[in-house]
C-alpha cells in the first residue's frame, strides 16, 4: 500500500511539473508571437508613415506643378476681357465676279435672341440634349466628364465628349478646333471664368445665336427661319426638338436633307426632355410628328450654296480664321450658274421616271483654274453633300483621252491605226456596245466612236504606268486602279479632277489649280489677300500631241458619240458612261471655258439607258453656250485660234509666258467619215 501511495505520489509531481513545463512553453511562444506582432505592426506603422510622408511631400509637389501649369496656360490665354464678343460671329459675304452679293454667312442671316424672349421649351430641349446640369455646375461638369469616359472605353472609342455648354462657347469664341489636351485645359478655365463674369441666361443666350445648325446657318433664330419659315420665338415644341437635335449632326439631321431622320433624333430630344422632368409623355403623344416645312422649290432655285460651301472651306487656306467681317470676291459667274442650274434640273425633273435619273452635278472652269460654275447636287436643301467635289465616281469614257495622249506623246499620230476586235487573251476582255467591232481603226476614229478593245489594246501597248503617269501629270489625285480597266474609266475621279484634266487640254497644255476666290476684304475697304497668278505656269503635254488631240476630240462632238453637244462654235469633248450606266458624263471644253456634266444615283444603282452622249451632252451644249457668251472676263491673255479656226488656241498662254509655243508637227486633220451612227457605243 505504502509503495502504491509513493507512485501515486511521484505520479502526481511528474503531472505538474510536465504541466508547469508546459505553460512556460506556451507562455514562451505567446511571447514570442507578440512580440513578432508587435514587430509587423510597427513595420506597417513605418511603412504608413513614410508613404504619408511621401504623400505628402509630392501632394505638395503637385499642387506646385499644376499651379504652375495653369499659371502658365492662364499666361498663354486670350486676353477675352477686352477681345471677346459674346454674341457676334463674324459675317462672311460672298460676292459674284459682277459685284453681286449671292451668300452670306454668320450672324447677319439671323437676328440675335435672349432666352427670356423664346420659348422655355426651346432652351430646355437644348440643355436636356447637351448639359442637363448646365445650372448647376460651375462651367466644367466632373461627372459629365467621368460619365463620357465611361462610355468612350466601354465601347473603345470616342462616343461621348464631356464639355459643358459653357465649354463649347469658350471653344467657340476664343479658341481653335484642334485636339489637344493644352487647348481643353484653356477651354475649362475659359468655361469658368465665363461663369463668374455672364449670368446663366447670358451664357447660353450667346451659345443659341453662335452655334452652327447647318445649311450655312448660325444661331437657332437664322434655322428656324430657314427650316420652319418662322422666328425661333414661334417655333413648336417638336419643332424645338428638331433644332436642338441638329447640335449632334447639322447636315445628318436636317429636315430638308432627311426628314425622316430628323423626326427620329427629334425622339430622342423629346424622351431626354421627359428623362429631365420638363415636359410629359402626354405632350409629346399631344405634339404628334407632323412638322410643316417652307417650299423647298424656292429656297433650293437660283441659289449656288454648293460653291459657297467649298469656297468657306477654301477662305481659311488663304485668310486663315481672323475673328473679322470678310467680303469675300469670286469667280461666280451668275448668268452661267442660273442656265446651267436650270438646265440640270429640267433635265432630271421631265427625265422619264423609268430611266431612274435622281442626281447631277456641273462644273465649269475658265483655262486658268477659275471656277464660275459649281453644281454639286440637284437639290442643296435635300443634300448638302458636293457631288462636283467631295464624290468619286467612275468617268468611263471620259478617261479615254488620257489613253490616246499618253499614245500621242510617245510617237503615234491620229492616223496611227489600231484593231477593234474582241479580245481573247488574259483575264480582262471588255466588250463593245451590241458586240459590234470594226476591225484596224485610226487612233481618231477609236475616241471618235469610244471603241473600248482598240483602246484596251492601245493602253497595253503604251503601258498602264505611262498612263497613270500622264493623269497624275495632268491633275489627277485620287488613287489609280493599276490594271487596264483603268482606260475605260472603272476608277473613282472626282469632277474638279476631271475638270482640271479637260482645262490641261484647253488652255495649250499648261498644269493650273482650281481656285474661286479673287481677294477678301473687310468692310471698310482694307485689303486681307488678293490672288495673284503664278509667275510660270508648267507644261503638262507636248505640244504637237495637245494639236492632235484636239482635233481627235473635235471628231468625237463633229460625227463621234457627243454630236448632241455640237456648237455653231468649235467645242471638243469626250462622252462617258461607266458600267451597267450608273454614271453619265460628258466632259469637253471651247476656246472659253471647260464645262463637266455628270447624271447619276448617291446609292450608284444603275439609270437605265442613259449615255453620256445623251442627256449629259445636251445639258453640256446649254452650259458651253452660255458660258461661250458670257460676259465675265476670261483670264488667260492670248484668244489666237488657228485660222482655219478648226482647233484649240495651242499658245494661249504664250503673252503670259513671253514665249512661242509654235514648236512640234502639225498634223493635218483628218476628214474622212465612218460611215454609220455610233452614238450608242459604249462609253
Amino acid at each position: 500500500m505504502t509503495q502504491k501511495r509513493g507512485k501515486k505520489i511521484q505520479y502526481n509531481k511528474n503531472k505538474k511539473r510536465s504541466t508547469t513545463l508546459a505553460n512556460k512553453k506556451a507562455a514562451q511562444k505567446s511571447s514570442i508571437k507578440a512580440k513578432r506582432q508587435a514587430k509587423r505592426l510597427k513595420k506597417k506603422r513605418s511603412i504608413s508613415m513614410i508613404l504619408l510622408r511621401w504623400g505628402f511631400i509630392l501632394g505638395i509637389w503637385g499642387i506646385v506643378f499644376i499651379s504652375g501649369a495653369l499659371l502658365w496656360f492662364a499666361h498663354d490665354l486670350p486676353d477675352i476681357t477686352r477681345s471677346a464678343t459674346f454674341e457676334h460671329r463674324p459675317s462672311i459675304i460672298l460676292l459674284a465676279s459682277d459685284g453681286t452679293e449671292f451668300a452670306r454667312y454668320g450672324e447677319s442671316k439671323g437676328q440675335n435672341i435672349r432666352i427670356e424672349d423664346i420659348p422655355p421649351y426651346l432652351t430646355q430641349a437644348v440643355i436636356s440634349t447637351e448639359d442637363r446640369r448646365f445650372y448647376s455646375h460651375p462651367g466644367i461638369d466632373i461627372l459629365g466628364i467621368a460619365r463620357a469616359m465611361v462610355v468612350n472605353i466601354t465601347h473603345r472609342r470616342f462616343v461621348q465628349g464631356g464639355s459643358t455648354i459653357t465649354q463649347q462657347l469658350a471653344k467657340n469664341l476664343f479658341l481653335s478646333h484642334e485636339r489637344k489636351l493644352t487647348r481643353k485645359i484653356r477651354e475649362a478655365m475659359l468655361a469658368i471664368w465665363l461663369e463668374r463674369e455672364l449670368t446663366k441666361n447670358e451664357i447660353l443666350s450667346a451659345y443659341m445665336n453662335r452655334v452652327y445648325l447647318g445649311s450655312g446657318t448660325y444661331g437657332f433664330e437664322a434655322a428656324a427661319q430657314l427650316y420652319f419659315g418662322k422666328s425661333a420665338k414661334n417655333v413648336t415644341l417638336r419643332e424645338a426638338a428638331v433644332l436642338a437635335g441638329l447640335l449632334k449632326a447639322p447636315s445628318k439631321y436636317s429636315p430638308h436633307n432627311n426628314p425622316e431622320l430628323a423626326i427620329k433624333r427629334s425622339n430622342l430630344v423629346l424622351n431626354s426632355m421627359v428623362e429631365a422632368g420638363y415636359i410629359e409623355k402626354s405632350d409629346i403623344q399631344n405634339e404628334g410628328i407632323v412638322m410643316s416645312l417652307p417650299n423647298k422649290q424656292n429656297n433650293d432655285r437660283r441659289t449656288a450654296r454648293y460653291f459657297a460651301d467649298w469656297l468657306i472651306n477654301e477662305l481659311d487656306k488663304v485668310v486663315g480664321s481672323p475673328d473679322i467681317d470678310m467680303v469675300v470676291h469670286t469667280t461666280l459667274d451668275l448668268s452661267v450658274h442660273h442656265k446651267a442650274e436650270q438646265a440640270l434640273t429640267n433635265t432630271i425633273d421631265n427625265t422619264d421616271e423609268m430611266q431612274f435619273v435622281s442626281q447631277g452635278a456641273v462644273l465649269v472652269m475658265q483655262p486658268d483654274g477659275a471656277i464660275t460654275t459649281m453644281i454639286g447636287g440637284y437639290s442643296y436643301n435635300q443634300s448638302q453633300f458636293n457631288r462636283s467635289t467631295q464624290s468619286r465616281r467612275p468617268p468611263g469614257s471620259a478617261f479615254k483621252p488620257i489613253v490616246y495622249l499618253t499614245a500621242l506623246e510617245r510617237s503615234w499620230n491620229q492616223d496611227s491605226e489600231i484593231l477593234d476586235a474582241p479580245i481573247t487573251e488574259g483575264q480582262y476582255r471588255p466588250k463593245n456596245f451590241a458586240n459590234k467591232y470594226y476591225g484596224s481603226v485610226s487612233l481618231k476614229t477609236a475616241l471618235a466612236k469610244s471603241m473600248n478593245t482598240a483602246t484596251v489594246r492601245l493602253c497595253n501597248e503604251v503601258g498602264i504606268g505611262h498612263v497613270m503617269r500622264t493623269a497624275y501629270d495632268l491633275g489627277v489625285s485620287s488613287d489609280l486602279q493599276r490594271n487596264l480597266s483603268l482606260c475605260l474609266g472603272s476608277s473613282g475621279i472626282s469632277m474638279l479632277e476631271i475638270a482640271n484634266v479637260y482645262t490641261n487640254f484647253a488652255n495649250g497644255g499648261y498644269n493650273i489649280a482650281p481656285y474661286g476666290i479673287t481677294s477678301v476684304h473687310t468692310p471698310n475697304g482694307r485689303l486681307l489677300y488678293q490672288r495673284k497668278a503664278p509667275n510660270r505656269y508648267i507644261r503638262t503635254i507636248d505640244h504637237s500631241a495637245l494639236k492632235a488631240l484636239s482635233h481627235m476630240l473635235r471628231e468625237v462632238v463633229e460625227t463621234g458619240t457627243g454630236r448632241a453637244a455640237a456648237q455653231n462654235f468649235p467645242v471638243y469633248g469626250k462622252t462617258g458612261t461607266s458600267q451597267d450606266y450608273r454614271d453619265a458624263w460628258f466632259a469637253g471644253y471651247s476656246k472659253e471655258a471647260t464645262a463637266i456634266i455628270w447624271l447619276g444615283n448617291d446609292d450608284n444603282s444603275p439609270m437605265r439607258h442613259i449615255t453620256g452622249g445623251g442627256l449629259p451632252a445636251r445639258i453640256f451644249a446649254k452650259v458651253i453656250a452660255a458660258a461661250h457668251n458670257s460676259n465675265a472676263p476670261i483670264t488667260y491673255p492670248s484668244k489666237q485660234h488657228d485660222n482655219n479656226n478648226d482647233n484649240i488656241a495651242d499658245n494661249s498662254f504664250s503673252n503670259l509666258l513671253g514665249k512661242l509655243l509654235s514648236a512640234g508637227k502639225t498634223i493635218a486633220p483628218d476628214k474622212k467619215n465612218i460611215k454609220g451612227d455610233y452614238s450608242n457605243l459604249n462609253e
